[in-house]
């Protein structure tokens, strides 16, 4: 934080750096690339910026305007802790070459106006982020679709479906469906990977808290990072997800943060802690409160609450992810809140009496998400709460999927397909666009690809549907 170009150009000579790398996320949220030999790296890169095709970026330029230019930030510089050849990653701004000024799809310039707008508001400083993205880490991934097949396989050492498995010795502790959370080695064969994982991520600057097994068999696993401010924690999920995925490159394994690569067991999901500061003041506290909650926080939830159907296109964008928002598998369906309840799509927890601990998480975010889009929207949507004092009404402490069918009639759900989340945020998007932090055009362009994707698996028969109907 606060590097300037100089200093990462002195960086660069003391790490004997011989290649810098730039990067930046497309619009859908997966990381763009392109290096440079550290002889042209100078001040100027900071200045003038580096020149790249937008038109052959998703969701960014049409072709007959496709000049785009980045521009480094200096405060995200990190040697890069994998490739042979010593590199210098630095996370880059878009920028249009034509108007010098920021280029409006650049979804890390939606992060910053988003915190931007949260200043101008006067309502906080600062808000903070804590995603918990979860991961499956296999030994074995095929997969493959044309027009007379469609399969997928994943395998995992640990995966139950394997005790059977002639291997030459099986050892056996294979992790039954839904037994993984927390449990340990030799069941859990993934210790020393996230601990690589942990510890790759502290040797280039990023605090993790925990890491663990998750609740799913086959290799699901969970790595925290310390909270941050909205657009550097944006930073450090892009960064986890490539030391992850790298990680086990290197052991000869694969890492997805796909929603729902199994049947039967929990999904990938990023529940999102978040909260508003000013100072050192968590706003979000207020010991009279239920469950320590101050007003503020209330509105916030109800905002949240409000706009959630519309906020699953951005914080649940995939197809996948509405395989992974089912009940029963800790992914909430049902719009509540409630302390302590990870059946409620909203949770306090009440880990701590901590002021400084008290927060809100919200629980059907998936880590398919953009992060910069994700957070920004969901900080929009509590902004949005709070400014028009929006109540959440009384919190629900039951457990919601064993809720009699009357009382669960009165508790609104969430949208059941990606195409319900889009026609959602078709329908209520104008809170997103207070201060011009997503624009018309992103809104649009976002609704475009998604209907596109969510139409796209349409003409495909899917594998089950020969198991229930071929014999018709």
């Amino acid at each position: 934080m606060g590097a300037t170009p100089s200093d990462v150009i002195a960086m660069a000579k003391s790490e004997g750096v011989k290649v810098v790398d730039l990067r930046f996320a497309d619009l859908f949220g997966v990381w763009q690339h392109l290096s440079i030999p550290v002889s042209a790296f100078t001040e100027s890169v900071f200045e003038e910026g580096v020149g790249f095709d937008g038109s052959s970026i998703r969701g960014f330029q049409e072709i007959h305007e496709s000049d785009l230019i980045l521009i480094p930030d200096p405060s995200t510089a990190f040697v890069d802790p994998f490739l042979d050849v010593p590199t210098l990653v630095l996370i880059c701004d878009v920028y249009d070459p034509v108007t010098r000024e920021r280029y409006s799809r650049d979804p890390r310039y939606i992060a910053q106006k988003a915190e931007k707008f949260l200043l101008s508001t006067g309502i906080a400083d600062k808000s903070y982020w804590g995603p918990e993205a979860e991961f499956f880490i296999f030994n074995d991934v095929r997969y493959a679709v044309s027009e007379n097949s469609c399969f997928h396989f994943v395998d995992s050492r640990e995966g139950i479906w394997n005790s059977g498995r002639e291997e030459g010795p099986n050892l056996g502790y294979k992790l039954r469906f839904k037994e993984g959370y927390f449990t340990a080695p030799p069941s859990d064969t993934l210790q020393d990977i996230r601990s690589e994982i942990m510890l790759t991520l502290e040797k280039i600057g990023i605090q993790c808290e925990v890491h663990h097994h998750e609740v799913a068999t086959g290799g699901q696993s969970e790595v925290d990072l310390r909270y941050d401010t909205l657009t550097r924690m944006a930073d450090k999920l892009m960064i986890l997800k490539y030391v992850v995925k790298m990680v086990a490159r290197k052991h000869n394994m694969t890492a997805t943060f796909m929603p729902k690569p199994l049947s039967g067991d929990n999904g990938n999901g990023m529940h999102t802690h978040q909260s508003l500061w000013r100072g050192n003041e968590n706003l979000f506290y207020d010991e009279r409160g239920y469950a320590q909650l101050s007003s503020i926080a209330r509105y916030y939830i109800g905002g949240l609450l409000k706009h959630a159907p519309a906020l699953l296109a951005f914080c649940a964008p995939t197809l996948n992810s509405y395989r992974r928002l089912i009940p029963g598998f800790e992914a909430p369906t049902r719009l509540a809140y409630s302390q302590r309840n990870r059946s409620a799509c909203i949770r306090i927890p009440v880990y701590s009496q901590s002021p400084e601990s008290k927060r809100v998480e919200f629980r059907p975010p998936d880590p398919s998400c953009n992060p910069y889009l994700a957070f920004s929207a969901m900080l929009m949507a509590g902004i949005d709460g709070i400014l028009n004092r929006i109540d959440p009404g009384a919190p629900l402490d039951k457990n919601i999927y064993d809720l009699p069918p009357e009382e669960a009639k009165a508790v609104p759900t969430l949208p059941p397909s990606l195409e319900d989340a889009i026609n959602c945020l078709e329908a209520d998007n104008a809170f997103l666009m207070r201060g011009d932090v997503f624009t018309e055009d992103v809104i649009r362009v976002w609704i475009e690809c998604k209907r596109n994707e969510a139409s796209s698996i349409k003409p495909f028969p899917h594998p089950y549907e020969f198991f229930l109907y071929y014999d018709v």
